[in-house]
């Protein structure tokens, strides 16, 4: 059953409290969850409107609570015994000390968790945290320039049937105090100097690489689209046909995968403009990313699922757009198939190494052979052909060889088939055209 604990609370239902917990949550080094529909005993009563109930919380949560709470609270629907609750998912905010509008940066507007209940801060405490509180957000940040275009980051919202209207940098907190496109707005605008780096190295060290690929100079939103869709490529399918059951796998787990890329893109501290970086190496994958821990943060923290963002605007934008779910999900995605023990910690730096699964197996394209790896067939070598196609249509045939393990006769001969059948077609010359997938 669930308990009040100094990371959970329990509402009946939406009442005069809201902010004092909201607020008390986001001052708390581990954020929180505020259940709305569950007495203090942890029973679920329900709620009779979630829908209404949803929208007046949010909009609360919004407008009586200062520094913004923007990117740092999550209202989700959830169920108990089969009784639909309201959890909100709140973070711990990175300016300190968060207090309730009408009352002010006062011991009436101020509060901290402590044990299962918020109490009023001291005196002190505010003009303690006050004088910690980090100013220098990307948010406060100028643009390196001004002349700023949205076309894409508008086509990723509109994909969510989501419009934005002519405030959206407003509204997105994309301007800073003095009314200027901040380092946000250049991340997230069509072209930007931000760039992100792919590595493919032949064996388990840096000594031979063999790809080097940037996806970047335009929206952040697209270049993780990019990675994602490239990562997605060389994570192969390793196959194995037994006499009694067929296994296949990937080198590394999507899902895990999946989180750890946007973590690392989301998270990165982009005021040294240092973007993370992405290695493949024979026997495993490493993402870096800039940054260290936040400060006031732990690695228990940090492990715990709870989320804390560096980047809060750029993690509601990620929201908004369906690259991530719910506050905090990432990590326990990660280590529901990983030991803690991938992750490497620095001052600096945070750095996740995934090894590759199943090593004594084959990629699915591989030759058979008397072991019982499956031979691939031509669909699944097409497959991936298109695959590496839509996130590079001016590759060579010597790079599709080498990413797909082939000899370059082979990748003419399905290149040609596809052809023929109307799958791809070849834009311009063969050395300075590119191909088009088909629809």
């Amino acid at each position: 059953m669930l308990q009040e604990n100094n990371r959970t609370e329990f509402k009946t239902e939406l009442n005069d409290k809201l902010e004092k917990e909201v607020v008390a949550f986001l001052n708390n080094r581990e954020g929180g969850i505020l259940y709305i529909g569950v007495d203090d005993n942890g029973n679920p009563v329900g709620v009779p409107d979630m829908d209404a109930t949803q929208l007046r919380i949010a909009d609360r949560i919004k407008n009586n609570i200062l520094p913004s709470t923007m990117g740092l609270f999550d209202i989700v629907s959830d169920t108990i015994n089969n009784i639909p609750v309201i959890k909100i998912l709140i973070s711990s905010g990175l300016e300190k000390p968060y207090y309730i509008k009408k009352q002010g940066m006062s011991p009436g507007g101020c509060f901290i968790r402590i044990g299962a209940s918020s109490q009023p801060m001291t005196t002190t405490t505010i003009d303690d945290l006050y004088s910690k509180r980090i100013h220098t957000t990307l948010r406060n940040i100028p643009a390196p320039r001004q002349d700023l275009t949205f076309a894409q980051l508008k086509i990723y919202y509109q994909e969510r049937g989501l419009e934005l209207n002519n405030r959206f940098a407003n509204s997105l907190e994309l301007l800073t105090p003095d009314g200027k496109y901040n380092y946000i707005a250049y991340l997230l605008a069509d072209e930007n100097g931000v760039s992100i780096k792919i590595a493919k190295y032949a064996g388990m060290d840096k000594v031979d690489l063999i790809q080097n690929e940037e996806y970047g100079y335009c929206s952040l939103i697209k270049a993780t689209h990019q990675v994602l869709e490239k990562l997605k490529i060389e994570n192969s399918t390793m196959v194995k046909v037994t006499s009694t059951k067929r296994i296949e796998k990937n080198l590394v787990d999507p899902i895990p995968l999946r989180e750890a890329v946007i973590n690392a893109i989301v998270h990165s501290d982009y005021s040294r403009e240092i973007p993370p970086v992405f290695e493949i190496f024979s026997d495993r994958m490493v993402f870096t990313s800039y940054g260290g821990l936040i400060p006031g943060q732990s690695e228990q923290d940090f492990f715990s699922c709870s989320s804390m963002p560096r980047n809060r605007e750029l993690m509601r934008v990620f929201k908004d757009v369906g690259l991530v779910e719910q506050l905090g999900s990432g990590m326990s995605r990660i280590l529901k198939s990983y030991d803690k023990n991938i992750f490497h910690i620095t001052d600096h730096f945070i750095k996740v190494e995934f090894p590759f699964a199943i090593p004594e197996a084959v990629p699915i394209i591989a030759s058979g052979n008397d072991n019982g790896y499956e031979i691939g067939s031509d669909n699944d070598y097409e497959k991936k052909a298109l695959d590496i196609l839509s996130v590079t249509p001016s590759i060579t045939a010597k790079g599709m060889a080498e990413q797909m393990g082939m000899s370059m006769r082979n990748i003419g001969r399905i290149m040609k088939k596809m052809r023929e059948r109307g799958i791809i077609s070849r834009v311009g010359s063969d050395r300075k055209g590119y191909w088009e997938i088909n629809k």
